[in-house]
């Protein structure tokens, strides 16, 4: 059997077993049988070291094989499918080239590729990085998501569905597929072959011309009922085959070979029954001829001739109606299947027309031509309608052929949907016009102006608004004063997928990641915490360790809590308007910092874990539960999705520039990075030593960083030794709300020593005495704290301008409020309030110097 592939309007590629079966054979891809949803076909590229040498047009030729076999089987168009490309030991080169060649080559309706990334920790990092940069030139072409894992694949295909190599339960031998599929073609070439012969054979009983001679009628007899008893034999052969098997395309074939052959048995038949009856009219010649000749029973010969005569005349008439009616019926058949083809070659058609080469107005006609062309050569049969059709053949109707039908016209119907919502689109694409141009009310203000690339920079500078709505683009050209639209083009929802697409992928991404981070805290909750008080597992465990559950997981539950019972809720309500995802995040910042406390205690529990990581209690747990990593890999996990929040608003908030909720997916996105900053700074406070009080009590630390220090006494001891120093001190500031401590850092080295630096506490400072001047002479990047008068000056060199900028900011920010908190004092006695504002004056006057 050869299945044609209709690659494009000019070029037929017939794929067999036979064309592809070295490649087929080398395992490039393959069909398991496993479905996915919507019944998409999931089709496996496994690790293949030789896939980037395979030629493109065999690589085209394998895919087109494989992707033909559910459409032969279910005779259904805009059959779907899915990808899984297994890159676990290759590299980010071989999945980016592997990507590109499934764009250009897939020929049906790619509905997702799932991407099994590397591995090894620098191929996983490189491959993020590259798709983070990639993805927005495969995601115009086919969507990909890719994934960490197979646990991954299980959340977008049930295990049922996979094979055994991704975790899966579906029994699958790639040997045995190859000989079944050899099997199954060389049925179908057999029952094509039997149909051949069937066919020639009506013919041939058709146009042979009686012979008038007795013996030439009968030789003739004799040789087609033997013909007829070998097709007899070859059907029953097939019909063997065909039990032994149980095969969804052999019972197709069958099931079509058997309306043909029945109908062409029954034409050999009448053919048959037609030569008996021509053998008639010479016994009636013969009988006549005695008669003429005076044969002693003449009168019974005569009677016996005109009855016989008579006979023959009524048979004759009622084989000539069935013989018109099977005639009939037989090009019924062959119409139908003429209409059949038809709507395969259709939907293959639409399928091959690549998205991005009809977005130009040229690309869009040229494709646009193809269809046209394509449904010019429409067989009649399906013009004429159902109802026609009915009342056509009324006479040659049966149930089964009226459900052929009705089955034709469905098919048709579902597929011509198809066509003219492709041309609405190309139409609409390639008519594209500019509208005459509008003048509008002037602006009474300048708008920010920017280059448009749809100017010469000759015309003046103009600034370009560009609005996505849900059906239309709305593009706007503004100049000092006067408001001009250009054009509003209207786009059909084919086109306008390709600019929301992106958002609907980020926002699914962002809601599945949620619901996995919520199923990996559950299981270590009850995986591991949860364990610790199973008796079961007592002996297992250290008794030191018993009492240090919550110094191990911290305030694990409440994050848990507050994830899966609030905030995948509100992720998940914003599916339909990923735009309100960024209210959801502000309305809920409060609780994200929960994160905090769970920071500040991760380093007391990376102290506990390395104490004890190779507790046999740890391992059980992590035998259980079937994970491939420890436990403090799932303890990294709310670390790493904080990161994770911030990379996917800047993603929405990309391709969300002209939304109206804008504001709010900003606000969100500064307001996680400000929690990192905050998480960040927290984690240095908590390594604080040798400060005697409570760290609470100076407020929240706003900054915290490494500077060169040089300190000036205005008198005492210290003086003259400080100013013998001309090398600075290296300090490790800390800026609280209420206080500015200065600390020395200390790093511990050696194999079991912490990672985690500690900081001596040296010397603090109370905002509340402290003031500032901004510039100091020979360094753009020093700046003065100075206390209590001048009779402490710190001067502080940052490692950048920017830094010290920033600094400066947050430090002017909080004597800005102290001051602000004066003025609101009036309740305090009038001499106490004169003394503390002409402190604030003289710390300000010094911050304008």
């Amino acid at each position: 059997m050869w299945l044609i592939f209709i690659v494009s309007s000019e070029v037929t590629v017939p794929v067999s077993m036979q064309e592809v079966a070295g490649y087929i054979e080398k395992q490039v891809a393959y069909l398991s049988g496993g479905r996915g949803e919507d019944s998409s076909v999931i089709i496996t590229l496994p690790e293949c070291s030789a896939f980037s040498d395979i030629p493109e047009e065999a690589l085209a030729k394998v895919l087109s094989y494989l992707t033909l076999i559910p459409r032969s089987v279910t005779r259904q168009p805009g059959v779907k499918f899915i990808i899984i490309l297994d890159r676990r030991l290759d590299t980010w080169a071989s999945i980016k080239t592997a990507l590109a060649r499934i764009a250009a080559s897939f020929p049906g309706n790619l509905h997702l590729v799932l991407v099994l990334r590397p591995t090894s920790f620098f191929q996983r990092t490189v491959t993020d990085l590259g798709f983070r940069f990639s993805q927005e030139d495969f995601m115009l072409k086919m969507p990909v998501v890719m994934l960490s894992s197979v646990t991954d694949l299980l959340r977008y295909i049930d295990e049922n569905q996979l094979t055994s190599e991704f975790g899966g339960t579906l029994d699958y031998c790639h040997s045995d597929w190859i000989v079944l599929r050899t099997a199954i073609e060389s049925f179908a070439v057999m029952v094509k072959d039997i149909a051949q012969m069937l066919q020639a054979f009506g013919t041939e009983l058709a146009e042979t011309q009686l012979s008038e001679e007795c013996s030439a009628v009968e030789f003739l007899l004799l040789s087609h009922t033997e013909k007829y008893r070998r097709l007899k034999v070859q059907l029953n052969e097939a019909l063997m085959c065909r039990e032994s098997s149980h095969f969804s395309l052999i019972d197709y074939w069958w099931t079509l070979i058997t309306s043909v052959a029945n109908m062409l048995i029954f034409l050999i038949d009448l053919c048959l029954f037609q030569d008996e009856m021509s053998q008639a009219q010479v016994l009636i010649l013969h009988g006549h001829q005695l008669a003429a000749g005076h044969h002693y029973a003449m009168a019974l010969i005569v009677q016996r001739c005109n009855e016989l005569r008579h006979q023959c005349d009524t048979l004759t008439s009622a084989l000539n109606t069935k013989r018109n009616s099977l005639t009939q019926a037989q090009t019924l058949l062959r119409l139908l299947e003429e209409a059949q083809r038809w709507c395969d070659d259709g939907a293959y058609l639409l399928a091959n027309q690549q998205v991005d080469k009809f977005q130009s107005k040229e690309g869009a006609q040229a494709a646009l031509r193809d269809i046209e062309k394509f449904q010019e050569a429409a067989p009649p049969l399906l013009c004429a309608g159902v109802d026609v059709l009915f009342l056509e053949y009324e006479s040659v109707l049966t149930p089964c052929l009226q459900a052929h039908i009705e089955k034709t016209f469905q098919k048709h119907s579902s597929v011509q949907a198809l066509i003219q919502s492709r041309q609405n689109c190309l139409r609409k694409l390639a008519d594209k016009h500019v509208r005459p141009i509008q003048l509008v009310v002037p602006r009474p203000e300048n708008p920010p102006r920017a280059k448009s690339p749809l100017f010469s920079p000759k015309h003046g500078m103009w600034w370009c608004n560009i609005n996505f709505g849900s059906n239309y683009l709305i593009i706007s050209i503004f100049q000092p004063r006067i408001l001009t639209v250009l054009s509003i083009v209207t786009f059909s929802q084919d086109f306008a997928l390709n600019f929301s697409y992106s958002v609907i992928h980020v926002m699914k991404e962002l809601i599945e990641t949620e619901r996995i981070y919520v199923e990996e805290l559950l299981a270590v909750l009850l995986g591991y915490r949860a364990e610790m008080d199973n008796p079961s597992l007592a002996p297992l465990l250290p008794t030191s360790l018993r009492n240090k559950r919550d110094v191990l997981f911290g305030n694990l539950p409440d994050i848990y809590n507050f994830h899966s019972s609030v905030f995948l809720q509100d992720l998940e309500s914003c599916l339909e308007s990923p735009e309100a995802v960024g209210a959801c995040f502000l309305e809920r910042k409060e609780h994200f910092h929960l994160y905090e406390c769970y920071c500040q205690n991760k380093p007391r529990s990376d102290s506990l874990w390395r104490q004890f990581s190779d507790c046999p209690f740890f391992q059980e747990c992590q035998k259980k539960l079937e994970h491939k990593l420890a436990l403090d890999s799932y303890l990294l996990k709310p670390v790493q999705r904080l990161t994770k929040y911030q990379l996917l608003l800047k993603e929405l908030l990309k391709y969300s520039s002209g939304c109206e909720r804008a504001s709010e997916l900003q606000g969100a996105l500064e307001a996680m990075l400000d929690l990192l900053k905050s998480v960040n700074d927290s984690m240095h406070q908590i390594a604080i030593t040798g400060y005697e009080g409570d760290l609470s009590n100076l407020g929240r630390v706003l900054m915290q960083g490494s500077f060169s220090v040089w300190i000036s006494h205005k008198k005492g001891p210290t003086r003259v030794k400080e100013l013998a120093r001309f090398k600075p001190m290296q300090r490790h500031l800390f800026l609280h709300e209420h206080a500015l401590l200065f600390c020395k850092r200390r790093e511990e080295h050696g194999e079991n020593a912490d990672k985690t630096p500690s900081y001596s506490f040296k010397h603090c400072l109370k905002m509340s005495a402290v003031g500032i001047t901004e510039n100091v002479k020979g360094d753009v990047k020093k700046f003065e704290i100075w206390y209590s008068g001048r009779e402490e000056v710190y001067v502080i060199q940052a490692p950048t301008l920017e830094v010290k900028i920033a600094w400066l900011n947050e430090i002017r920010k909080i004597l800005t409020n102290q001051q602000k908190q004066l003025k609101g004092l009036n309740t305090f006695p009038r001499s106490c309030v004169t003394l503390l504002q002409s402190q604030s004056r003289c710390r300000c006057l010094l911050l304008s110097q």
